[in-house]
């Protein structure tokens, strides 16, 4: 006791309530500014949300949009042989159309993609319950059709030529909202308001809602309240400027700041100080060592040692050449090449990545660029570091690196590997939205291999997913691969994404994935990357410009 006694001295107190204020104060301020974080974080996410959803119904408005004049430009107007195979394809390769009609002046339909010859009595089951001119498109009509089963869809119909007769596209309205994202996050919440176990209801409320220049509701998610109160949650605007389409957005104050637990943020601060000084020490150790690797890669790019390579991708349906894969390589002065797996890391710790996949995609567009730019149905993949969706400004970059090339911006793919974990959803979904605006495509690469997939698929609003080699190479011999592919593809299918197989090395492995709906395939079987000369000459063998193609796609496969 006497010890304990002796230990509190005036000092001791003293320096002890020093150290409580020093410490405290911080936190209490912390506190206070988190508040105000969290506020914003709010306001941000019903921005960013509303934000996608518009640039979502502009890409499906716009889809519909351009197979219809693709098909009115090829003189699709009657009920032919010809004409049924041209509205099915169409149908087919168009993500949010289910069904492609002609329909004659009284609005009858004549035939669809579904079926040659459509009854009258069932075509007046359908019944259109509003009209409207469709902003942005001239001589298209949207209208809101109801089934007999009760599904809202949305038509889409332009007039054929001079004649009497439309084309229409009969989409789902929820086509029109990215809803899948949302019900993922509300089930998050739900997950973890409840330690894990669903019961009953989502909470909060959101809501979200896509409605046209005329004011009638396409689509909607959640409960609409007769008045949304500033105090209660988040709300926002906003207007196509393409189509005229408005999309509300409504996030309820609790799930906005589900995730702001004070120890939380508290450790990212403490860890973001304590790697702010491991930085500083790192560079200026980098500094006083002349063999540091980092300034010998900054040497190699400048120096322009990293070069392209092209694996390509191939329809295994009709084994037509449907692009390539790019992956860099260190090709040093004395001809050696270093593969990226020595490399690739330390570029994208040291902060390299992005300056180095920039500068590939202008390599591509020097080296390869006339010979893509002349095949619109060819697509070019890029590795995109998911740390790159962190900054806004890599659109600008992007849209740069292409906007001279003969490549298209509809041609390019950019792929985020689910090995890499994303830290910001919100920003990362807003970012890949801004791309897909643009035309650029979003792939998932290694899908099935990180602890991430399913989330990225569903959150992102992703183009394409990549099998991983693991799975391909255990097919015929390992049944749960088997079943976990075949999973993946049918998820893929309905959710309107295309898929590509990686790492396929016989042909027994072709023909179980053409078997299970995979149209899309790269590996040793077809080609191993291959230099830029290399690969010239094999798109000039496989897809000669002089050659006429039998039947012609009215929409580019992907």
């Amino acid at each position: 006791m006497s010890f304990f006694a002796r230990g509190f001295t005036r000092q001791n107190v003293a320096a002890i309530a020093v150290g409580v204020f020093v410490a405290g104060a911080p936190l209490i301020a912390f506190n206070f500014w988190l508040g105000g974080i969290i506020e914003r974080q709010g306001r941000e996410d019903a921005e960013i949300s509303a934000r996608h959803a518009v640039t979502h119904a502009e890409r499906r408005t716009g889809d519909v949009v351009r197979t219809l004049d693709a098909l009115s430009s090829a003189g699709v107007g009657d009920c032919g042989p010809n004409a049924l195979e041209a509205l099915q394809r169409a149908a087919f390769e168009t993500v949010p159309i289910k069904e492609i009609a002609i329909l004659d002046a009284s609005g009858r339909m004549l035939c669809s993609s579904q079926q040659k010859v459509v009854a009258a009595e069932r075509e007046t089951m359908r019944r259109v319950l509003s009209t409207e001119a469709l902003e942005g498109a001239p001589n298209y009509a949207l209208d809101v059709v109801n089934l007999p089963d009760g599904q809202s869809m949305v038509r889409l119909r332009r007039p054929l030529g001079s004649g009497s007769n439309a084309i229409a596209a009969l989409v789902p309205a929820g086509m029109f909202l990215p809803h899948v994202a949302v019900q993922v996050f509300e089930q998050h919440l739900r997950d973890e308001f409840n330690g894990g176990v669903e019961t009953g209801p989502a909470p909060g409320g959101l809501y979200a809602a896509v409605e046209t220049r005329g004011h009638v509701v396409l689509a909607e998610f959640g409960r609409r309240k007769p008045v949304f109160t500033a105090g209660d949650g988040f709300a926002a605007e906003h207007r196509s400027r393409l189509y005229g389409f408005k999309v509300l957005v409504w996030v309820p104050s609790k799930l906005a700041s589900a995730g702001g637990a004070d120890l939380k943020w508290l450790s990212l601060y403490v860890t973001g100080v304590v790697l702010a000084l491991l930085g500083l020490f790192a560079g200026l150790v980098a500094r006083r060592d002349p063999n540091n690797p980092i300034i010998e890669m900054q040497r190699a790019l400048a120096a322009g040692e990293f070069v392209p390579y092209y694996q390509p991708i191939v329809d295994i349906t009709t084994g037509q050449l449907r692009g390539a894969e790019v992956l860099v390589r260190w090709k040093k002065p004395d001809g050696t090449l270093v593969p990226p797996a020595a490399f690739i890391p330390l570029a994208e710790s040291s902060g390299l990545i992005r300056a180095m996949t920039l500068d590939l995609m202008k390599r591509v567009s020097e080296e390869a660029g006339k010979a893509i730019g002349e095949r619109p149905g060819l697509k070019v993949s890029f590795n995109f570091a998911s740390r790159l969706f962190a900054d806004e400004s890599v659109v600008k970059d992007v849209y740069g690196a292409f906007a001279k090339s003969p490549i298209k911006l509809t041609q390019v793919v950019l792929e985020v590997t689910e090995r890499d974990p994303i830290e910001n959803f919100a920003a990362t979904r807003q970012i890949i939205a801004a791309l897909q605006s643009l035309g650029v495509r979003i792939a998932i690469d290694d899908v099935g291999t990180g602890h991430s997939g399913l989330s990225y698929m569903l959150k992102l609003g992703v183009d394409i997913i990549k099998i991983d080699k693991i799975f391909i190479d255990s097919i015929g011999t390992d049944r749960n691969s088997t079943t976990i592919i075949e999973t993946l593809v049918d998820l893929a299918h309905n959710m309107r994404m295309d898929v590509v197989a990686e790492g396929v090395e016989n042909f027994e492995q072709v023909m179980h994935l053409r078997e299970i709906g995979i149209r899309a395939a790269q590996g040793y079987v077809f080609a191993p990357p291959l230099p830029g000369s290399a690969f010239l000459k094999l798109v000039e063998a496989m897809d000669a410009l002089g050659e006429k193609v039998a039947t012609a796609h009215v929409v580019a496969a992907a």
